[in-house]
């Protein structure tokens, strides 16, 4: 077995004395992990970092086995250790990859939708960038918002609220007694525009409400991972 990829390191971990266990988001493979023949030594270390472009080439001699990665660093973003709120951004990313795909399964969408995102973080606009690539997540578990049109009326402007349970949207007239039950849908979130900090925080608070949901049975009852909790935490402070 063997093939040639781009990728996106999500992770690495030490294996044995000298060796590196990797997880990235491939373009063609989806989320693999194989092994890196000398990637705990300092030279390499420094090049095997959360968000690391990579080019890689797999090699088992099963297609089941974890096989081993030859790599060579292709975009660094070491830049984003200065940024706070970016590096908050790139770590949720990774987490939330890691948990929510299922391994070697891919998605093209998703693969251009992250590439674009960390090409993008800590400039301007990329929070809403970040909101919009939580909503194409979902859509790649299987679990879309239809914000095109109220579920009640069929209108598709003055669209004000999701529905909790099936992800669709409605508007103000729709929603009438029910509007207490359903969550705030912001301005401008069906569209790929910037989003002022009110808007990104409430978007969070819609697409977070549908990742829990669909990754209840993943995580095993236990909270979306912690480094998505801390970036909420830190866009809610700025909004």
């Amino acid at each position: 077995m063997d093939w040639r990829d781009e990728g996106i390191l999500l992770s690495m971990r030490p294996h044995g004395e000298t060796s590196a266990i990797i997880e990235v988001l491939t373009a063609a493979h989806g989320r693999h992990m194989g092994v890196v023949r000398g990637g705990a030594s300092r030279k390499m270390a420094a090049s095997l970092q959360p968000g690391t472009g990579l080019s890689l080439e797999w090699r088992a001699r099963l297609d089941d086995h974890i096989g081993s990665f030859t790599v060579e660093p292709r975009k660094s973003r070491a830049h984003l250790l200065a940024d706070r709120m970016a590096l908050a951004g790139l770590m949720a990313v990774c987490a939330l990859l890691h948990v929510a795909l299922p391994e070697r399964e891919p998605h093209a969408a998703l693969w251009l939708k992250t590439q674009s995102l960390m090409d993008r973080l800590g400039s301007e606009g990329w929070l809403a960038a970040y909101v919009h690539w939580e909503l194409c997540l979902l859509e790649e578990i299987g679990f879309g918002l239809d914000l095109s049109a109220c579920a009640v009326t069929g209108a598709t402007e003055g669209l004000a609220f999701v529905s909790p349970k099936t992800g669709r949207a409605v508007t103000a007239k729709g929603a009438g007694d029910w509007a207490d039950r359903l969550l705030a849908l912001p301005e401008g979130l069906s569209g790929e525009g910037p989003l002022p900090p009110q808007a990104v925080k409430l978007g969070l608070r819609l697409t977070g409400h549908f990742l829990d949901q669909e990754l209840r049975s993943v995580l095993q009852d236990k909270p979306l991972p912690e480094a998505r909790a801390r970036l909420v935490d830190l866009i809610s402070r700025m909004a």
